[in-house]
C-alpha cells in the first residue's frame, strides 16, 4: 500500500492495455506500478509489495503461468489473469496454480477494474476473518495460514487445494456441484472451466494419504463431491 492507496501491479507487454488500464485505476484511487515481461512482474512484485497483481499469461522472458506459481510459493497476494479467448487450458492450469480470478481478452476496462474491487474486498474480508480451523481425527485444516497437516506434519497444498478441502470439510456429508465450488471458490461461476475442479480433486487426492483413513472426499457421480468422514474430534 503506498501513501494509504493500495497498490496494483499490471504485467502485460502491451502499451495500450498498460496505459489504458493503468489511468483508469489511478482514477479510482489506486497506486499503479506496471511491468513489461515475466522476469520484471516477479522483481517489481518483490520491490513493490503490491496489493493485488493483474497478471498476462503470454508474456516475454516467463510467462504468467510460471511468474504465478513462483509467487504463490512465498505470497496469497490477490492474482487476477488476462488471457485469450483461445487459450483455454491456461485458464484451467492458472486457476489451478492459484490465480484469483481471470479475465478474457479483448475486455472492458471497466469490467477489470470491477473485478479486481470485488477480489480487494473479498481477500481483505479472508484476512479480517478470526483464525479458523477444522480438526478431524488425523487431519488438521487452517484456512488462515494455509496449513494442512496430516498426523502433525504438514502437507504441501496449493491455495486453491487447500480453500477446495476446508470447504467440503466445512460441510460433512454434504454434495458439492462442480458449479457451487466454482462459485464459492473463485467467486463466481467459471463457465466452461469445470475440469479444474476434477483435476483439483484428484490432486488433493494425490497428496492426501487415503488408505485407513476416517474421513476421504468421494465423487457422488453426476453430482460432484463431498467430504465424508466416520469420527470427528473438537
Amino acid at each position: 500500500m503506498a501513501n494509504g492507496q493500495q497498490m496494483i501491479l499490471i504485467c502485460d507487454d502491451q502499451d495500450i492495455i498498460q496505459e489504458t488500464l493503468g489511468v483508469y485505476l489511478e482514477n479510482e484511487g489506486y497506486a499503479v506500478e506496471k511491468a513489461m515481461d515475466g522476469q520484471e512482474a516477479l522483481e517489481k512484485f518483490e520491490s513493490t509489495n503490491p496489493d493485488l497483481i493483474v497478471l498476462d499469461i503470454m508474456m516475454p522472458k516467463k510467462n504468467g503461468i510460471d511468474v504465478c506459481r513462483e509467487i504463490r510459493t512465498q505470497s496469497r497476494v490477490p492474482i487476477i489473469m488476462l488471457t485469450a479467448k483461445s487459450e483455454e487450458i491456461d485458464r484451467i492450469i492458472g486457476l489451478e496454480i492459484g490465480a484469483d480470478d481471470y479475465i478474457v481478452k479483448p475486455f472492458s476496462t471497466r469490467e477489470v477494474v470491477a473485478r479486481i474491487k470485488a477480489v480487494l474486498r473479498r481477500f481483505s474480508h479472508q484476512k479480517e476473518e478470526p483464525q479458523k480451523i477444522l480438526r478431524f481425527e488425523r487431519l488438521e485444516i487452517n484456512i488462515t495460514n494455509y496449513d494442512v497437516k496430516v498426523d502433525g506434519k504438514s502437507v504441501q497444498l496449493t491455495p486453491k487445494e487447500v480453500e477446495i478441502l476446508y470447504l467440503l470439510a466445512s460441510h460433512p456429508e454434504r454434495v458439492f456441484s462442480r458449479e457451487q465450488i466454482l462459485s464459492q471458490v473463485w467467486g463466481y461461476t467459471y463457465y466452461g472451466d469445470m475440469r479444474a475442479v476434477d483435476t483439483q480433486i484428484k490432486r488433493i487426492r494425490q497428496k492426501l494419504p487415503q488408505e485407513e483413513m476416517p474421513w476421504n472426499i468421494r465423487t457422488v457421480y453426476g453430482v460432484g463431491y463431498k467430504f465424508e468422514y466416520s469420527k470427528a474430534i473438537q
